[in-house]
Formats: structure tokens, sequence, C-alpha cells
């Protein structure tokens, strides 16, 4: 197994309302929840730029319009490769909007829209199991004094789901090889992050590898939503949602 060494440095977080593209050197990839494109929302100045609901149609508002994205809903297995219409404000806190023609192609729970979300290069074949180093160190904000991390080669647990069982929903914080980093990071998020619920951040050991920081149950999206809004202000670039722990 291989590792790198990661040097964390301070640095000062900004706040803007302008869109971000992300770094376009590593595929995106995340899982969350879809927004679901309604009229009234455009109206309302929730989101800004409209779409057509009869048809299939995404936005992603920190991938370059024109960038193919494949959608999947984890339940299921059923995906669907479309092209960023155009890059639409939406609230932070979800991973892609989408219209109702995308949910209905993929059978989606209106109530639970949880989507895996991958960019698909066009000038590279697309490979469903592709190798993707670790990047979860790196997204530990600059407030915790830490020297170095180790990152190792972990794949992300992929969501499950347990018939019988009431889907409870969760936020995958980071996944780290060592488990003093995750400690470490639980005490500083339990410490720093205001008004939040310090029994919910629980760090789990998945095997000799991997240790993974989480956030939850939630029984609700709404309450999952105040969380996630929290723990993403204290500096994470992105926070993955799963659900049955």
């Amino acid at each position: 197994m291989r590792f790198r060494l990661f040097f964390l440095f301070f640095f000062t977080f900004s706040c803007s309302a302008h869109l971000v593209t992300y770094n376009q050197k590593e595929i995106y990839s995340a899982k969350g929840f879809a927004y679901i494109y309604q009229d009234q929302d455009f109206n309302k100045k929730i989101i800004k730029g409209k779409m057509n609901n009869d048809t299939m149609q995404i936005s992603h508002q920190n991938l370059k319009t024109g960038s193919l994205i494949q959608i999947t809903n984890p339940i299921n297995k059923k995906s669907v490769v479309l092209k960023n219409i155009k890059r639409i404000k939406y609230p932070d806190f979800y991973k892609v909007l989408i219209t109702k023609a995308v949910a209905e192609k993929l059978d989606l729970d209106l109530d639970l829209p949880i989507l895996e979300i991958t960019e698909i290069r066009k000038n590279k074949s697309f490979v469903a199991k592709k190798a993707k180093i670790f990047q979860e160190e790196k997204k530990i904000p600059s407030k915790a004094p830490v020297a170095s991390v180790q990152i190792s080669n972990i794949s992300k647990n992929k969501i499950k789901n347990i018939k019988g069982k009431k889907d409870q929903i969760y936020i995958l914080i980071g996944s780290f090889y060592s488990l003093e980093t995750a400690i470490f990071l639980k005490e500083r998020i339990v410490k720093d992050v205001p008004d939040l619920d310090g029994d919910k951040i629980k760090v789990k050991k998945i095997n000799n590898k991997e240790t993974q920081v989480i956030s939850g149950p939630y029984s609700t999206v709404n309450l999952l939503k105040n969380d996630y809004i929290k723990i993403k202000s204290f500096g994470f670039e992105e926070l993955d949602i799963f659900t049955n722990e």
C-alpha cells in the first residue's frame, strides 16, 4: 500500500456568492441529495436559472457547462448520463439540480432523493470501478493544527439499503487511515462548531486501514440539512450522504 504525506498549511477562508469551478485535473464525484426543479423556486429566486421539467435536464453549479455527468440512484442502480446544461446557482446543501423528468427516469424517492454523481471526461473512457486516491484528509479545515496526515488508497463505502429497516441518514465527514487523526477531527468539530449536538459525531473503525468520522443518524432531511450546513461551514469542501449505517 502506498502512502502520501500531505502538509496542511493555515490559510484564510472567504465567503463568496459567486460560482466556483472545481479543479478540472480531478474527476468530480459525490453522494448526496438532488434538488428537484420547480418553477416556483425559480420565481422565488431560490434557484437562479430556469429549466424545463418535461425534459431530462441537469445542472451542476461548479462543473463547466457541457460537462458529462452520470447520476445514479444507489437504491435501484438506475443511472443516466446527461450534459450539464448550464451552471445554475442552487442551495449548497444539494449536490445537483435535476428536473422532474430525471427523477422519474431514476425512480427517485422524492422524500429522500439521494444520488451518486460522477463526472465523465469526454477524452477518457469511463470506468465504473475506477481507482481513486482518497482526498478526505485534504478536507480537514486549516483551523485544525495538524502538521501532516497519511492518506491511503481507500474507497468510500457504498450506500447500503437494508430491507425491513427504516432509512436512517448519515453524513460522511471523512475517512482516514489514522485513528488518531479521526479522533482529533471529531474533537475539533465538537469543540468549534456551535450549536452542534456532539453526541451525533462518531468515530467508526471500518477495518485496520480505514476509520470514518460520521454524523448521525438523522430521521429527516431537514434535521440532517441543519447539521450539514454547520459542519460544512467549519471549512469542508464536500460532505457525502449515505443511508443505514
